[in-house]
């Protein structure tokens, strides 16, 4: 049965790594609509949530992965916390793991909102699974608000599961 379950996250990956890139967003406050008829506000490359697996698919797929491990992915989620500097990050959950993506944006060319917690958000780029200085967790516990105290808490390297996106579209609200 994991056979089978690895082999169709396999499959899910392979195909949405297949679509081609589109072409850069020309305003980022550009709306488009998907199939589903809920509005997204797209940062980055253009791209819509046709091809997009889901939060526990995603996480099925970090399991089997290991560090140097990458994937061409989209996938949907909710945004855990992102920067309260500049929004140039955020951390999406995953629905049965207190691990979290920590997704970063290519080459810093776009930033999305900064009050975006609890929204639905695709991510479309590269997940793979790094390990995190003491150092850069501390910068991101930072930037995401946290007292001093939790600061100094962070101690260890740890093994972070992490993200490029080259897109993002942000939920509208209905």
């Amino acid at each position: 049965m994991k056979k089978l379950s690895f082999f169709t996250v396999f499959i899910l990956l392979i195909m949405s790594s297949c679509k081609n890139p589109q072409e850069n967003a020309t305003s980022k406050d550009e709306a488009i609509t998907v199939h589903d008829e809920q509005k997204y506000e797209s940062f980055g490359n253009k791209m819509n949530d046709e091809a997009s697996i889901s939060a526990l698919e995603m996480e099925d797929a970090f399991k089997i992965m290991k560090p140097g491990d990458t994937v061409q992915v989209v996938f949907t989620s909710k945004v855990d916390e992102v920067c309260k500097s500049k929004g140039c990050w955020m951390s999406l959950a995953l629905p049965n793991s207190e691990e979290k993506v920590m997704v970063k944006f290519e080459d810093y060319g776009f930033f999305v909102p900064k009050d975006i917690e609890e929204k639905e958000v695709v991510v479309q780029g590269k997940a793979f699974v790094s390990e995190v200085s003491v150092e850069e967790q501390q910068h991101y516990a930072k930037d995401g608000g946290k007292s001093e105290e939790e600061i100094a808490a962070i101690t260890q390297p740890k093994r972070t599961l992490s993200f490029i996106a080259d897109g993002v579209l942000v939920a509208e609200d209905k």
